[in-house]
């Protein structure tokens, strides 16, 4: 079975004549996250479901045992935590060509590229692996065209998948801007039309 949502999908290798386009895809309304996951995520996930599989154990011998609500108990603890893991393995940025979404911990923010007014990277105080300490790093900041409030900030040069990768989270904030450039150019196309 494979996990899509580990890996980030790559485009296809361009011809010569075509390089002019910027964001060379062929799937426009599939959901994409335009990074790979780092290693602190999935080392994070790692950790989670290592430990799960212990709690699922202790639930078989909970069981065997004939205790049978404590089992259902751990069993339950069991299915949590691999949701969690799972989860944080699904947090990032993702787009498409319908728009950008945001998946948090605890929430998933969609918005169409009509309601992204500007995506951008911005030097300023980040967490720090998620935790309440700060540091100075860039964020990539996604405004809003409504009200002009900036989404939670997803994307940072020291959260779990670019700490310690300052070159891969370049690249993914320039991608991401480059599908928010190009649908704000198509979208100014059909306007024109």
């Amino acid at each position: 079975m494979p996990l899509n949502f580990l890996t980030a999908d790559h485009a296809p290798v361009v011809p010569a004549h075509d390089a002019d386009r910027p964001l060379p895809h062929e799937e426009r309304a599939r959901w994409r996250r335009p990074y790979r996951l780092g290693p602190w995520r999935v080392a994070g996930a790692a950790v989670v479901l290592l430990l799960t599989s212990y709690v699922l154990i202790s639930a078989v011998i909970l069981a065997m045992a004939g205790q049978l609500t404590g089992a259902a108990v751990f069993a339950a603890v069991a299915a949590l935590m691999t949701a969690a893991a799972l989860r944080a393995l699904r947090m990032g940025v993702w787009v498409s060509g319908a728009g950008l979404r945001q998946v948090g911990p605890l929430y998933t923010v969609t918005l169409p590229w009509a309601e992204v007014a500007a995506v951008r990277t911005a030097q300023q105080p980040v967490k720090w692996l998620g935790l309440p300490r700060t540091v100075q790093g860039q964020a990539l900041v996604v405004e809003r065209a409504r009200g002009g409030s900036a989404l939670r900030t997803q994307l940072t040069t020291h959260n779990a998948d670019f700490l310690n990768r300052p070159e891969a989270f370049d690249r993914a904030a320039d991608v991401i801007e480059g599908w928010s450039a190009e649908a704000r150019g198509a979208q100014g196309e059909q306007g024109a039309r």
